[in-house]
Parts: C-alpha cells; structure tokens; sequence
C-alpha cells in the first residue's frame, strides 16, 4: 500500500510540473506572438501614469492660481462691493470669472459660494440659488449654508415647503449652537405658513431642547403657544 501511495504522489507531482511546464509554454507561445500588442500595452499604460502626473500637477497649479486671485477679490466682497466683487474691478477677476473657470479647484468652489451669496444680496435670486446648487463641500458649515441659502431664496420666492426643507436639512447638516438655530427656527416658521403645524412643531422644540440658551429660544416657545393655541381652537 505504501508503494502504491509514492506511485500516485510521484504521479501527482508529475501532473503538476507537467501543467506547470504546458502554462509556462502557453505564455512564452503567446508573447513571441502577441509582443509587439504587449510593449503596445505596456508604453499605453506608462501614458496613462504620466498622464495622471500630469494631471495632478495641473491641478496643483490651477488650485494655486484660483487661491491667489481668490484672495485677491475677496476684500471688495468684505467691504459689501458686491457688483465689482462679482464682475470684478482694478484688474482683479470677479467672483463669477473664478467660478466659471477654477470651479474644479477647492477655491473656484468657494469663489462659487461667495458669488451666491453676493448675488442674492444683490436680488438676483434666480442666478444665486443655480450656483449654491452647485457648490459641494465636505466642510458641514458651508454645506449647511449653502442649503439655507438656497432656502432663503425658496422662502422669498413664497415656495415655503421646500424652503422649510432645505432649513431642516440645514439645521441637521452642521450642528451650532449660533447657526442651528437659526436654520430650525426658519424650518419652523416655513412649515407653520403651510400649514403643517406637526412638523413646525417639530422643529421648534428642537431648538428649544437642544439649543435653550439662543437667541431663538425664546421665539420657539412663543411659536409653540402659538400652535398649541391653533390646536386647542381647532378640536
């Protein structure tokens, strides 16, 4: 029997080896056929790298640039010069410029918020809720604003659901003791206008729980007699 269990080992190394030697045969086969292809391949895929490379530095260059002419704008912005901030002035590009064309970097992003912001001061609603569209970040509290900002423009439009929305999802976005409640007291109020005194409910203890030292604590528990008064009168 121990013969017989060496016969088949020796026959199973054999197999092996011999499936070894056949795959080896198989690939020399296919390269001195296919090496031409191969090399082909093989300078595609070092393009592709330096291509990548290449990418990459443009984008460091092009985050650079937009930061410096970021920088550059911005004070017209601070000091409530909105039209020049956005159009641009004394040799400076415009918030709108930077936007357009850095608008892949992190500082045309923001270029974008700022120019949201700056068009909505202005009136020119439509044209500031397209661009807080737009702008993504991973930062909370700018993601959160441009939520509100887009609510802000839904609540003068007199669409005051989807502008109570927005606050809500605002006020769960980024978590501030100044902000929040802020966002939870327009949700409220947006909802109270449409008549879903549930959700305005909802909305206005939150606030008054989770943030009873603002400002707008005082206004929540107003708002909730207010509503449990409209309910009394109501059953």
């Amino acid at each position: 029997m121990a013969v017989a269990s060496r016969t088949d080992a020796s026959k199973r190394k054999a197999l092996r080896e011999d499936t070894v030697v056949t795959l080896y045969a198989r690939w020399l086969d296919f390269y001195y056929r296919r090496r031409r292809e191969i090399y082909v391949g093989g300078a595609v895929i070092v393009v592709i790298i330096l291509g990548l490379i290449g990418y990459s530095y443009y984008q460091q260059q092009q985050e650079q640039q937009a930061q410096q002419l970021l920088g550059e704008v911005l004070p017209l912005y601070e000091q409530g010069k909105y039209r020049e901030a956005l159009d641009g002035a004394d040799g400076r590009s415009g918030l709108l410029e930077l936007a357009r064309a850095y608008g892949h970097t992190n500082a045309g992003n923001l270029a974008r918020f700022y120019a949201a912001d700056a068009l909505y001061r202005l009136g020119e609603y439509e044209q500031a809720l397209e661009l807080w569209a737009a702008f993504d970040s991973d930062d909370p509290m700018l993601a959160a604003a441009a939520l509100a900002g887009q609510a802000a423009v839904y609540e003068n439009k007199g669409e005051h659901e989807r502008a109570a929305e927005l606050y809500r999802r605002a006020a769960d976005r980024y978590d501030n003791p100044v902000l929040t409640p802020h966002y939870l007291l327009r949700a409220g109020r947006n909802y109270e206008i449409v008549g879903n005194l549930e959700a305005a409910r909802r909305m206005y203890e939150t606030l008054r729980e989770r943030y009873p030292e603002a400002l707008q604590a005082t206004e929540a528990e107003i708002a909730l007699a207010r509503i449990a008064a409209r309910a009394s009168q109501a059953s």
